[in-house]
Parts: structure tokens; C-alpha cells; sequence
């Protein structure tokens, strides 16, 4: 099929700053779909019917396909396909009958403005998406373009920054940016005076942090103090040796099976943007635990599942990879996960007492892998001198599923 739909971006200057494609595109249009602020750029030479985009906008997709095969235009901020309609139109229609037109994203001309290549910076959107996503990206010289909510981010942010040791950092607000109402704000985090600026802006943030700044480095093994918890987590070099066999790969889904202060399914996340967890843990105050920590480090899409395994596991995605830290020697845990890993998944479970080490033997008998025992031990002061402390030794089976 011939496309029918048109996914233009527009920019704040309107009609005026679209190419001869998107324009001939409305001209043709029976109906054109827009935020009404799009809509207001039209004049009255543009015949087709113009529909605001309505409210819960998730009625949008089955209003623009009950449209089907009808000459149809769309306006999009920016790049529709950059945080934008177009890449939520293209999970619902075939990319055969979309022709889309990119306009210059905010992201791009944000980096214009500031002089900075945009491949080095961090692009984030906090538009309809929680503020702490922020934090997983906060570290020294790091360079962030950050699409704002509304007026009330650049001061949200500040504060964010401050409380994290990183006062310092240089904000500059980019309001309108590309129509004849741009204007940038500037100042630090600690010094930010703006109670709001223009709803429409992107933040240029420069990340500096002072001595007492506090920062995590993208690789797993976070420090311990990093998460709350109340005893149950899984420790700092025994988490780094989960992971690396969990492996988190873009776009895969793990399973985090009693959670505890759910270490292993935020680092997942963190090792990613597209990493997916789903944190399974039935002690209420844990439950808690997860939610604060998965907000501190970055990762709000962290999905929390409130309930005992295996009857919580019920009706969930079928995972990547899976990690069990502890209800291991619950009955039906390990056979319910297994069950339910994909073809090539990854399978991970840690042991500490001898019970659930004799299971995993047993279990590393019928499904295979390899079974690793972990000793850390560290230094610490007796009388005036130092000796090896050692933590509890961990017993650890991983297995991948085997392709049927």
C-alpha cells in the first residue's frame, strides 16, 4: 500500500520553516491530527479537517486509523521520531504506509545553541516521565539535554543537581527554541533564581560536582551504601559476578526474584537504557525499600511485583533472563522460573546456607551450567593491627536455557 499517512515535524516557526514535501503533504490532507498549538499554525489555504489531539490521548491511535487509507497528516514536534509521535505511531501502523518528514528534534538545535556535538551529550526526556531518571546520569563532566515537563523543570532540576553534591553544575534554559520568541536562562544548581520559565524549554546541564559530590559509575558493583537496605542485599562483588552472567543485553527483560532491596534488577537497568527488570518480592517493607532505591539510582521504570513466588510469577512477561536471591528452596520457585525463561535465557541463583547450596546442586544436575563458589574477604582492625574478615561464602549456579 501507498502511504497514506504523513508524519510531519514542525518547528516553532510554523508553516514558514517546513520544506516542499510537508507542505504539499497538508494541502493534500483530508484530516490533519495536532497538538492545538500545531493546528494554530495553519492558515486558512490548508483545506483538510483538523483534529486536536484528544484527552486521554491514547484515543488518538484508533481516531487516526479509522482514517485508513484516506490522505491523512500528522504534526509532530521536532523529530516525531526522537521521544515523539512517530515512534508511537510505528508500534500500530506499517512503516510501507507512513511517510515521515523530520523537522530539526529540540535535542539538535539545543546542541546548535550550545556549541556542543550531540553525539557526546546525554539526551533525556523528563516530559511526562518521572524527574529521577536524571540521577543515573548525574557524573562529573557528563554533558545532558534534558527535554523539560514544563516551566517548573529547570528548578526541579537545580535542585536535583544540588542535593547531589553537584551545585556547581552550569544550567542554561532554551525556551522556544528555533521561533521568534527563543530566549536562554542561565545559572548554576545552587544559584538557580528562576521560580519558571516558559514551559516549552530543553536544559543544557554540564554536570560538576565538589568534593563530596555523589556519583555512580555505569558499571555493576555499585557501593553497597548506594542502597538502602535492610540486610537483605546481595553484596558489592558477589552483585558485579551475578551480573556479568546475567549479561543485561538492550531491550531483554529480567526477572528479579526476591528482590530484597532490588540491587540486581536496578543495576540491570542501569546497564542500559532499554534494559527491562521486574522486581518479585513479597516482604512489605522491602517492597518499600525497592521503590525508594529504584527513584535514588535512576530507574523509576523498575517494575515492582508485590507477592510470593511462584504464584506471583503468574501472567508476567516471559523473561531474558532471571536471577533468584533468595526463595530458592521454596517449593515450585526454581521450576516455575525455569519454565518460564525464553529459549537461550539466562539463569542465575545464589546460595548461601547448605540447604539451598544442596539444591542447587541437584538442580545444576538436571538443567546443566556451572556452578562457581564466591569467598570475599576484607580487611579490618583487631587491636593495633588488621585481618582478613571473610563474608559468608556464596554458592552460585548459571545456566542458559537451551534452544528447543
Amino acid at each position: 500500500m501507498a502511504p497514506w499517512l504523513t508524519i510531519i515535524g514542525i518547528g516553532e516557526d510554523g508553516v514558514e520553516g517546513l520544506g516542499r514535501a510537508a507542505c504539499d503533504a497538508l494541502a493534500d490532507a483530508k484530516v490533519i491530527f495536532g497538538g492545538r498549538r500545531h493546528l494554530d499554525f495553519l492558515d486558512g489555504n490548508i483545506k483538510g479537517k483538523r483534529i486536536a489531539w484528544p484527552t486521554p490521548f491514547s484515543a488518538a491511535i484508533d481516531m487516526i486509523l479509522s482514517h485508513h487509507g484516506k490522505p491523512v497528516v500528522v504534526l509532530a514536534s521536532g523529530d516525531p521520531m526522537f521521544y515523539g509521535m512517530g515512534a508511537t505511531l510505528a508500534r500500530h501502523i506499517p512503516p510501507q504506509e507512513m511517510h515521515i518528514l523530520p523537522f530539526p528534534s529540540s535535542f539538535s538545535l539545543a546542541a546548535a545553541r550550545m556549541a556542543w556535538p550531540l553525539q557526546d551529550a546525554t539526551m533525556l526526556s523528563v516530559h511526562g516521565r518521572p524527574l529521577e531518571i536524571i540521577h543515573a546520569h548525574i557524573q562529573p563532566g557528563n554533558r545532558l539535554l534534558i527535554l523539560s515537563n514544563d516551566g517548573g523543570t529547570p528548578g526541579e532540576v537545580a535542585g536535583l543537581l544540588a542535593a547531589r553534591g553537584f551545585g556547581e553544575s552550569l544550567i542554561t534554559a532554551l525556551e522556544h527554541l528555533g521561533g521568534p520568541r527563543e530566549r536562554r536562562i542561565e545559572g548554576t544548581a545552587s544559584g538557580w533564581v528562576h521560580e519558571r520559565t516558559a514551559d516549552l524549554n530543553v536544559l543544557a546541564v554540564e554536570c560538576r560536582g565538589g568534593v563530596e559530590a555523589i556519583f555512580y559509575s555505569p558499571v555493576a558493583g555499585l557501593p553497597d551504601a548506594a542502597f538502602e537496605n535492610d540486610g537483605q542485599l546481595t553484596k558489592r562483588d558477589v552483585r558485579a559476578a551475578t551480573l556479568a552472567r546475567l549479561a543485561p543485553m538492550p531491550r531483554e527483560l529480567l526477572w528479579d526474584v526476591g528482590a530484597g532491596c532490588g540491587s540486581i534488577g536496578i543495576e540491570w537497568m542501569r546497564a542500559h537504557p532499554t534494559c527491562r527488570a521486574i522486581a518479585i518480592e513479597a516482604h512489605a517493607g522491602r517492597q518499600g525499600i525497592i521503590e525508594r532505591n529504584r527513584l535514588a539510582l535512576g530507574v523509576p521504570g523498575l517494575e515492582l511485583v508485590k507477592g510470593e513466588a511462584p504464584a506471583a510469577l503468574q501472567g508476567l512477561e516471559a523473561p531474558d533472563a532471571i536471577f533468584i536471591g533468595g526463595g530458592f528452596t521454596d517449593m515450585g520457585v526454581a521450576e516455575a522460573c525455569w519454565r518460564s525463561l525464553k529459549p537461550g535465557g539466562r539463569f542465575v541463583a545464589n546460595a548461601v546456607t547448605i540447604q539451598s547450596e544442596m539444591m542447587l546442586v541437584e538442580w545444576q544436575k538436571k538443567v546443566g551450567g556451572e556452578l562457581t563458589r564466591l569467598s570475599v574477604s576484607h580487611a579490618a582492625p583487631l587491636g593495633e593491627f588488621d585481618v582478613w574478615r571473610q563474608a559468608l561464602p556464596v554458592t552460585m549456579l548459571s545456566a542458559v536455557k537451551l534452544m528447543r
